[in-house]
């Protein structure tokens, strides 16, 4: 399209509607790609306000004959959501629940509402829909409709098709029409439509008919007697008598028509399930016993394999669930899930499916669950199976293009055993999991598509994988739909007459052919490498980087350009953008911005390494205001599936656009703070004036940067001194006799070497002095690190500012003032997250080495130390009751990243009937220097209300609120007007009295 009629469409959509119209080279590079291996660059972006908002871009678009692609959480495996036309993204604003009548167990949804949101809202009256994909934190209604996705249960409650049951669909000749029933009671429906709707609803109701009828005996012989079948459009589910309409929609990717708003079918919710996990010694054991399993009628029956269960143990997030479900090392397992109103009938159905495997000659193979919070942590790890495949790092990855044939069930073992053979063929290997109750199981040879190679064998793969699914009459497209990679297969397995027959329904429907084009009809070749995210002429610049990438740099390809490969890793499966659990990510939970979430992030940075966006690459402007709103929090190193860690790669951008871009004095106060907190401390008085004297908040903004909204941490003249306050804070301290058992296996018993942060030092000494006591109190010789005169810095201020020169300068000083203690195998401990957790993170970026790696290893939290020590036997304090019944704990995010809240957690509860409960919250907002940024200050606080701040002001006196991190105290004081103190502030409060 002509860039001066891009620029008249640009500014007409601008002038007639309300949303975001983002037609930037930045923004369209971040929509041109999905979960899939292509990327095609959009024309433009329109993120509408509302319905009428985005009909009227559609219109708008239309009448410029500019093709027009609709779009949820844009994670569609097969490249449905990317094209060279306008994208219209429901996910940010049409995300409303429009009615929901209980009783009918029916609701009307607008196509951007997320699947979790909607059942978040369900799960109050006892119901839920049922169709519960994988992504179900991220995937969006619309999507699921255009995809007919489907789910673990849909052996239970079918597919999407099967539980949609009206769509009020927008066409392009400009029509709206509600498509449901037909046949029976069209009445109601056609006395609120328009005159135009009805006849052009009832035109089409005709030719579906009409070509139903006609291809009858085409497609009674061609469709497969498959329950996951969804391949081209629904034409079999049609009938010349009645039938549902919308269900000829449902499935068609967009290219009839833009989903307005759809009435869904709801289910009851269970109120009880059991889960089986049964174990096989062999791939092929496994897929022949799923037809017997199946026979006891369980909701849902998944294969999980090896592979994923080896990258589940490697991962931190599904570790220990692995390790408490899995017994040995099976080739397989399969969950299998019974859910009812009563348990005795579901605990009944584990037995027998027990007494089954044994009649098999697999006794004692399944490990049964009744635990609900470990059936949940079983599932997360089964519904992140593809992504945990996709955390393969090396030049192969897993790629998506006959992931979801299905096969009936009496074939499924020969089937996967042959294709196996293929993948052998070909000289790679594939990765299995998924729906074995349906037949319907994930597969994805490793492959790499950035080489001619990798796309010759996906057509050889693909050509061996289809005549193998037709000969055993199954379906080559069985849940993630056509897209660009499996709409050329259409023809092959179903014929040329059904595909003729698409095409009149796609004409029929889309005249202009504007809806969506090259998906199910007319589509290109599905290895055409122009549309590969990873093109012929795909490249990355040499980068000399200032942090150690190395662990990327697997595979030839990926020689010495470490930081692109770890950029790469992001597959854009978007559970960045879950919004109800976890850490990540923060910012998109209150911007809902594609620009601001780690997978939009990710792929500019892409982008930019490989020279497809402006000139300026690293030292953009626009690249710098994309990571702008990144916390650090470092969810997404933990919780993103392939371990993008975005926190570190907006470090190693900062060290690279600030040699282009000076820093502000924000800057270098924040980064300096560790250098100048002595003197600074020593003016307290003086330093404090600044939120006390009217007018110089306000000059602090102006000048230095800091947020008149926001008070500043006060400067303590009473500071923390170090190893001289030692002695007086625990003058009686004893070691108590040890038996040998008791022992460390490698140091000194009963020492410690103390991390006095900065932030602790001289803002709340008081937290140091309370670690001490209770270490000194529970017999502990505790040492306060140190070198020189002022305390010893892990080099976060510097990281967060790109200066990363400085960061290795204070890490290295750091590093060689604990050698000595770690030699002797003490431990190093901390009060402050991010400080200590730097230790085991950052630290082996800036100075990789075994001294690092030996620092990492022995440096622990406060809490973490309290239980590991109190587990064995020699943390033997006996604390008194607390003032306060509960504990309302916020974790700050770093200790979400790296998995510590457990210890937090265990050490409040070793204080006699104190209540422990947790904030279900993401970043607090205020993330160090973050949130007293004057540009930072709504988001930072629109983050803290998501969840902290209201459950913050809902506690009563007869709670303490707890938070460690300095930041995390600062947000909710200025917040919610109430003190969080430090864990180690509780538990010195609880020491018993001294003798």
């Amino acid at each position: 399209m002509p860039a001066t009629d891009l620029a008249s469409l640009q500014a007409r959509l601008r002038r007639e509607i309300e949303g975001d119209v983002l037609f930037g080279a930045h923004d369209r590079g971040r929509y041109s790609t999905d979960a899939s291996i292509y990327q095609i660059e959009p024309l433009g972006v329109v993120v509408p306000r509302s319905a009428a908002d985005a009909v009227r871009a559609l219109e708008i678009a239309a009448e410029a004959g500019v093709p027009l692609l609709p779009r949820g959480a844009g994670t569609s495996q097969c490249g449905q959501t990317v094209g060279a036309a306008l994208v219209l993204d429901t996910s940010k604003h049409l995300r409303a629940v429009l009615e929901l009548d209980v009783d009918a167990r029916t609701a009307w949804v607008e196509p951007g509402l997320v699947l979790d949101e909607l059942n978040a809202r369900l799960r109050p009256h006892g119901l839920w829909y049922p169709v519960d994909v994988s992504t179900s934190a991220q995937a969006t209604l619309g999507g699921m409709a255009a995809n007919n996705s489907c789910g673990a249960r849909s052996l239970r409650y079918g597919n999407m098709v099967h539980n949609v049951l009206a769509a009020e669909t927008w066409l392009t000749s400009g029509e709206t029409v509600t498509f449901g029933e037909v046949g029976r009671d069209r009445a109601a429906a056609h006395a609120q439509a328009s005159v135009a709707a009805s006849a052009r609803h009832d035109e089409l109701v005709a030719l579906v008919r009409a070509l139903h009828e006609r291809e009858r005996g085409e497609l009674a012989a061609r469709v497969p007697h498959v329950q996951r079948r969804v391949a081209g459009y629904n034409l079999d589910m049609a009938s010349s008598g009645p039938f549902n309409m919308a269900h000829v929609l449902v499935g068609s990717e967009g290219t009839l028509g833009f989903f307005r708003k759809l009435e869904l079918k709801l289910a009851p919710l269970p109120r009880h399930k059991v889960l089986g996990i049964v174990h096989f010694p062999t791939f092929y054991r496994a897929m022949d016993l799923t037809r017997e399993i199946v026979k006891l009628e369980p909701t849902a029956v998944e294969l999980v394999d090896r592979t994923m269960i080896g990258l589940s143990r490697e991962s931190a997030s599904f570790r220990g669930t692995v390790d408490k479900t899995i017994r040995g090392d099976p080739d397989a397992i399969l969950l299998v899930e019974f859910a009812g109103d009563e348990l005795a009938p579901q605990t009944a159905k584990l037995r027998q499916l027990a007494e089954l495997m044994g009649d098999l000659g697999s006794p004692d193979s399944v490990v049964a669950i009744e635990d609900a919070a470990l059936q949940r942590d079983v599932w997360e790890v089964r519904k992140a199976g593809l992504n945990i495949m996709m955390s393969m790092k090396g030049d192969g990855k897993p790629v998506s293009f006959i992931e979801d044939c299905a096969v009936p069930l009496e074939h499924l073992a020969e089937y996967t055993d042959r294709l196996t053979r293929v993948f052998e063929k070909h000289g790679t290997r594939g990765t299995w999991y998924a729906h074995a109750s349906v037949g319907c199981l994930h597969v994805r040879p490793v492959l790499d598509m950035r080489s001619a190679d990798g796309a010759r064998r996906m057509r050889a793969i693909a050509e061996e994988a289809c005549a193998l699914v037709k000969e055993y009459k199954g379906s080559y497209s069985g849940e993630h739909g056509d897209g660009l990679v499996r709409s050329e297969w259409i023809e092959p397995m179903l014929g040329s007459r059904l595909v003729r027959a698409f095409g009149e329904i796609k004409r029929a429907f889309d005249p202009k052919g504007l809806m969506n084009p090259g998906k199910i009809v007319a589509p290109p070749k599905m290895d055409d490498r122009e549309l590969f995210r990873f093109k012929p002429s795909y490249r990355t610049a040499p980068l000399a980087t200032a942090l150690d990438w190395s662990e990327h740099e697997v595979g030839d390809a990926n020689r010495g350009r470490g930081f692109a490969a770890a950029v790469e890793m992001c597959n854009n499966n978007g559970h960045c953008r879950k919004f109800d659990a976890g850490t990540m990510c923060p910012s998109y939970r209150v911007t809902r911005d594609e620009r601001h979430v780690t997978r939009g992030r990710a792929n500019s940075l892409r982008l930019a390494l490989s020279g497809q966006l402006d000139a300026d690459g690293l030292a953009s402007r626009e690249l710098y205001d994309t990571l702008d709103l990144c916390v650090s929090c470092k969810g997404c190193k933990r919780e993103c599936p392939t371990g993008v860690d975005m926190a570190s790669m907006k470090v190693e951008f900062l060290h690279h656009y600030h040699r282009h871009h000076a820093r502000t004095l924000h800057d270098k106060l924040v980064a300096h703070l560790p250098r100048y907190a002595r003197h600074a401390a020593a003016l307290a008085p003086l330093m404090n004036l600044r939120d006390s004297v009217p007018g110089l908040a306000a000059l602090s903004e102006r000048v230095a940067g800091f947020a008149a909204r926001r008070t500043l941490p006060r400067w303590r003249r009473d500071w923390f001194r170090g190893q001289s306050e030692v002695a007086a804070l625990v003058p009686a301290a004893r070691l108590p006799a040890s038996d040998g058992a008791a022992e460390p296996a490698s140091g000194a018993a009963h020492e410690v070497v103390l991390l006095a942060d900065t932030f602790n030092t001289y803002f709340e000494p008081e937290n140091l002095r309370a670690a001490v006591r209770v270490l000194g109190a529970a017999g502990y010789r505790v040492t306060v690190a140190s070198e020189g005169e002022r305390p010893l810095c892990c080099g976060r201020t510097y990281l967060a500012t790109g200066m990363i020169d400085e960061a290795r300068a204070e890490a290295s000083r750091t590093l060689t003032a604990l050698a000595p203690h770690v030699a002797r195998g003490t431990a190093v401990v901390g009060l402050e997250p991010s400080c200590l957790l730097g230790l085991r993170d950052e630290l082996r970026t800036l100075l990789p080495g075994a001294g690092s790696a030996a620092l990492a290893a022995a440096s622990l939290t406060f809490e973490e130390f309290i239980v590991r020590e109190h587990a064995a036997g020699r943390f033997e304090l006996e604390l008194k009751p607390a003032r306060h019944a509960r504990a309302l704990v916020h974790g700050h995010c770093h200790q979400k990243a790296f998995g510590v809240m457990p210890s937090v957690v265990a050490a409040l509860k070793l204080v006699p009937g104190l209540t422990v409960e947790t904030i279900a919250s993401s970043c607090c907002g205020m993330a160090g220097a973050f949130g007293y940024e004057p540009r930072h200050v709504d988001v930072s606080l629109q983050m803290a209300e998501l969840a902290l701040l209201p459950a913050v002001r809902a506690a009563d006196a007869d709670t303490v609120v707890v938070a460690d991190g300095t930041s995390c105290r600062h947000q909710i004081k200025d917040g919610a007007a109430r003190m969080a103190v430090h864990v180690a502030r509780v538990l010195e409060e609880c020491l018993p009295a001294a003798p």
